[in-house]
């Protein structure tokens, strides 16, 4: 999605890496990056607006589940093995899914 107007930070990295935003895990200086964006487009205010309501409902819906511990470190360790570079196993993926 574009609105199709010339932006400082495309559209397409903005809606990339939207969740990133959403969930504050990316340096100050990119989230001003991604406000400036969402003041000039409103394409994509409007697609955050609705992710930030959708993550809301979510929570307020599923929020109080504890996570199992053992779940939460195969989970952790699998993102830990992405964002290293290495790959993982599609096996371990599947079977991750089966005992969950």
């Amino acid at each position: 999605m574009s609105c199709g107007e010339p932006h400082e930070t495309d559209c397409s990295e903005v809606l990339d890496h939207l969740y990133e935003f959403l969930d504050h895990e990316m340096p100050d200086a990119d989230c001003t990056k991604f406000e400036v964006h969402f003041e000039e487009c409103s394409p994509c205010l409007e697609k955050y607006g609705l992710e930030q309501a959708v993550k809301k409902l979510v929570k307020r819906c599923c929020g109080h589940d504890e996570v199992p511990t053992d779940l939460r470190a195969k989970v952790m360790g699998r993102i830990d093995l992405i964002r290293s570079g290495q790959t993982v196993p599609e096996h371990d993926v599947t079977a991750t899914a089966q005992e969950s």
